[in-house]
């Protein structure tokens, strides 16, 4: 008489099987909820090739360094209408400038403190490990399973001491002043794309 169990081989084969559809499982619904990259849990739309593809299109629409710091091209706006339209026109014209300075401050504030990159490391560690057991068994915490958005929740909050103690607060509102001073400083002083016609052009009456 034949049995409907597997046998041999074709059990270890059935029982392979079930187990790859087990580990799949969860990533498939990782997928549609916020997408797995490289087994990690990452916000939806988000991923290495996304991030690559904005890097190439703002290094590419960069405008050249030399222009840019040009300090013939700097003078004082007449007025504040002057100012607004500078303002306004070269946040435009300088988008990705502007964008690699604070990414270059961001860098130097991490980079110039040895805390924020401790705080960092305890971060992405945590973030791993708490990764990690989930995908052993489903996480659980005061009675809710731990998802991929809690999964980075749960790692700020166990790296939340070592970025007070490293002084996060203070570097984020470094970072702000300092982005704020150089940018606005640049916008409002650098003269328009065309020379003063450009600005007389703006500022003529409707």
């Amino acid at each position: 008489m034949t049995s409907g169990v597997p046998k041999g081989e074709n059990c270890l084969v059935d029982m392979d099987s079930k187990a790859g559809d087990l580990f799949s499982a969860e990533p498939a619904d990782a997928a549609g909820s916020g997408g797995v990259v490289g087994k990690l849990w990452l916000p939806k739309g988000l991923s290495a090739s996304v991030a690559k593809e904005w890097f190439d299109r703002r290094r590419a629409s960069i405008r050249p360094w030399g222009g840019f710091v040009d300090h013939r091209k700097f003078t004082k706006p007449r007025n504040f209408g002057e100012l607004c339209q500078r303002v306004v026109r070269n946040f435009d014209t300088y988008n990705s400038n502007y964008t690699f300075i604070f990414l270059g401050l961001i860098l130097y504030c991490i980079i110039s403190s040895p805390m924020l990159l401790i705080a960092l490391a305890v971060f992405v560690g945590a973030f791993y490990i708490i990764h990690l057991k989930s995908l052993e068994s489903k996480l659980v915490v005061f009675g809710k399973e731990v998802t991929g958005p809690h999964q980075l929740g749960l790692a700020g909050a166990v790296s939340l001491p070592v970025f007070w103690l490293a002084g996060a607060g203070a570097a984020v509102f470094w970072v702000l002043g300092a982005t704020m001073f150089v940018i606005g400083s640049h916008a409002a002083f650098r003269e328009l794309e065309g020379g003063s016609e450009m600005e007389e052009l703006f500022m003529e009456p409707v």
